[in-house]
């Protein structure tokens, strides 16, 4: 089964005064992959900026990068895409995957070869700290000689049994520490946690942003994280390579998650950043809207 969509991500910024020049990097291209199929993209400025390059970071995201050089008050950036998603193929077997702490070791002792680019992701980043807190909430489910993906899967199930969903309880800045003692937050903040909690163990995880369609059929509940961006949790396992996890909804991504970038963590992947010569204070705005087109 193949599923098309069209994505749109608005994002625009008000300021208090004039703006006289700024400079960013958007992170809006969606990822090609072997069951993600890009069909277009593009990105509109406006005002107009004085040029525009696309280049691809270091995790292989596609990034674009433009200056605007007119003085403004308001500056909209919007993405448009059409992307087509294939149902991954039925195989995923938790309980055989090997056992957590020989995948660790494994990694430990081969620093080198095809393992290399997985291993650099069991390490601290700047919204994943690791401290012994973060440790004991992971060996909760990553019990002696306990299978990877079971324990992984089983860690995903306990942040979404007892963490609740909360818009006003943290911001970007917020410490995975303090979701942890709190046990509210968002996607991003569930995302963190999991990674943090692999990684506090010595496994590779990494952070994945995107869009969720949130349309549910007859009967079923609406999924969290309509017209938002999304976050959520890749692990790696010798066997099966990255194996996709969404700790916020408890499910195990298919056709309803659209891929846009991965990396340490949200730092790597923030949809727009950059720094702007004057304008006072602002607000922001954000809008996304996924269609389907087709199934």
């Amino acid at each position: 089964m193949s599923v098309r969509y069209r994505i749109e991500h608005e994002t625009r910024y008000d300021h208090d005064g004039l703006a006289s020049t700024s400079q960013h990097v958007a992170c809006l291209t969606p990822r090609t992959l072997p069951h993600q199929q890009v069909a277009w993209h593009e990105l509109l400025v406006d005002p107009a900026p004085a040029g525009m390059q696309a280049r691809t970071d270091y995790f292989g995201n596609h990034l674009h990068q433009f200056a605007i050089l007119t003085p403004y008050t308001t500056m909209t950036v919007t993405s448009r895409s059409e992307v087509t998603l294939e149902m991954p193929e039925p195989g995923l077997e938790p309980t055989r995957s090997p056992d957590w702490e020989q995948v660790r070791t494994d990694l430990l002792y081969h620093g080198s070869g095809p393992t290399a680019p997985a291993a650099e992701f069991s390490y601290p980043s700047p919204f994943t700290p690791v401290n012994a807190d973060v440790e004991a909430f992971a060996r909760q489910q990553f019990t002696e000689g306990r299978p990877l993906l079971d324990a992984a899967l089983d860690l995903m199930h306990q942040i979404h049994g007892e963490f609740t969903f909360d818009p006003t309880a943290t911001s970007v800045a917020t410490p995975v520490s303090q979701v942890l003692a709190q046990r509210r937050g968002v996607c991003q903040d569930f995302a963190h946690l999991q990674i943090a909690a692999l990684r506090a163990l010595g496994l590779p995880a990494r952070y994945v942003s995107g869009y969720l369609l949130t349309d549910p059929p007859p009967g079923q509940p609406r999924l969290i994280g309509a017209d938002a961006s999304h976050a959520w949790v890749s692990v790696w396992c010798p066997e099966h390579g990255w194996v996709d996890l969404d700790p916020t909804n408890d499910v195990v991504p298919t056709t309803r998650h659209i891929t846009l970038a991965w990396g340490r963590d949200y730092g790597d992947v923030s949809p727009l950043r950059g720094v702007v010569l004057g304008g006072r204070a602002h607000r922001l705005k954000v809008g996304v809207s996924v269609f389907p087109l087709s199934a």
